[in-house]
């Protein structure tokens, strides 16, 4: 049986970046983002990329490194604040931005990865969310069509994998990471710590094997996005 285990995070991308392919990234803010995949997705050079994600880091860290290099043509988030470059990009026009509510986008992850085309919900409606979409009324109220996300590649950090691709996430770092996995073609997967197969218990993993196709083990900068601490 071919590995799934890969020695690098260029090396779990090899064959599988090209320009203008749409990216479903797990994370958010600074807590589970998968900062190996992306920082190889950058030193890859592809170009003209669509990239879902709740938002995109910080300007010298996570998904906006991507942006800094102008790899991104559009991303379909949820919150740009707090990241100058992408809310400069965006508020000057060289950068397309489908604004999701964070529980719609999670939704639409989900419905991509359990193969449902699109879902309709109350979130939105009279808003600018909803120009442009199909409404329709049930039991008197009115809801909105959004279509599920299905990417050409998903990447995601997990805390613990073993060899077949079973992951856990660990406490918040869970966020869109499960979503994001399902939901892409092909998923790429970093973890904190590969172990032996058979030693994780099958009841408190996140996300099943059959979803992941490629694995890396690597070490992790944990940052804090917003150190706020008081006088001594």
């Amino acid at each position: 049986m071919k590995t799934k285990v890969y020695d690098s995070a260029a090396a779990a991308l090899d064959g599988l970046l090209t320009d203008g392919m749409t990216i479903a990234a797990g994370g958010f803010g600074l807590c589970g983002i998968p900062e190996l995949l992306i920082a190889a997705i950058r030193d890859a050079g592809v170009k003209e990329l669509t990239v879902a994600s709740n938002n995109a880091g910080v300007d010298d860290f996570g998904l906006g490194v991507l942006l800094q290099t102008r790899q991104v043509k559009k991303m379909i988030s949820s919150y740009v604040g707090e990241n100058a470059e992408f809310m400069r990009q965006y508020l000057s026009g060289e950068l397309e931005l489908e604004f999701n509510p964070q529980g719609t986008l999670a939704e639409r992850m989900r419905a991509g990865g359990a193969g449902i085309p699109g879902f309709f919900t109350k979130t939105g409606v009279g808003t600018v969310i909803a120009e442009g979409k199909e409404h329709k009324d049930f039991d008197g109220q009115t809801y909105i069509l959004e279509r599920g996300i299905v990417a050409d590649l998903a990447i995601v950090k997990a805390w613990k994998g073993d060899a077949q691709g079973n992951l856990i996430y660990r406490k918040t770092a869970r966020n869109f990471n499960p979503n994001a996995a399902t939901c892409g073609r092909i998923c790429v997967a970093e973890v904190e710590e590969i172990v032996p197969v058979g030693s994780l218990d099958p009841d408190c993993i996140h996300t099943p094997g059959i979803f992941v196709h490629r694995i890396i083990q690597g070490p992790h900068e944990k940052r804090i996005e917003q150190r706020t601490v008081r006088t001594a």
